[in-house]
């Protein structure tokens, strides 16, 4: 027959008052305290107060990137469109030659499709198209969120002289 070993027996723990066993309990189911929870809210908005400008920013940085980049294409269309026919297309013709043969003089010689389609800036509106332009043979820029000339922050024009 096989040997068992057997376990020692937990010592009993020594009988707690009946009142101190009762606020332990109490305690024990009672959960945060007030001064608990309101530290923790005030951890919470310290945070958030450091961690939400940073974040709604990162999104007008997005919105002035896109407009870069899409205006950084549109201008090497617009020196593609130049290649080949002589010239920028005028201010009359705008950015829609790019894309559209121009109906209004003068009709370019060797045409031919230079984008797929013509974007609108990141806050909905056309890029502006100058030719001839204020700070370059042409300028293609946008108004920035606020669509007026001018501003600062997420406000200025973004334009292909950048």
């Amino acid at each position: 027959m096989p040997h068992l070993i057997r376990r020692p027996r937990a010592l009993p723990l020594p009988a707690l008052p009946r009142r101190l066993a009762r606020s332990a309990r109490r305690r024990l189911a009672a959960g945060f305290t007030l001064i608990e929870l309101m530290v923790v809210l005030v951890i919470i908005g310290v945070l958030a107060a450091l961690i939400v400008p940073n974040v709604l920013d990162r999104a007008d940085d997005a919105r002035s990137t896109a407009a870069r980049t899409d205006i950084t294409n549109i201008m090497q269309a617009l020196k593609l469109y130049r290649l080949d026919n002589q010239r920028y297309p005028t201010a009359e013709q705008g950015l829609q030659a790019l894309i559209a043969r121009p109906s209004a003089g003068p009709a370019p010689n060797n045409w031919r499709p230079y984008l797929e389609k013509l974007p609108n800036d990141p806050w909905g509106r056309p890029y502006q198209y100058l030719n001839p332009g204020i700070k370059g043979e042409v300028d293609v820029m946008s108004f920035g969120a606020d669509g007026q000339s001018g501003g600062e922050g997420k406000d200025a024009d973004i334009g292909s002289w950048q």
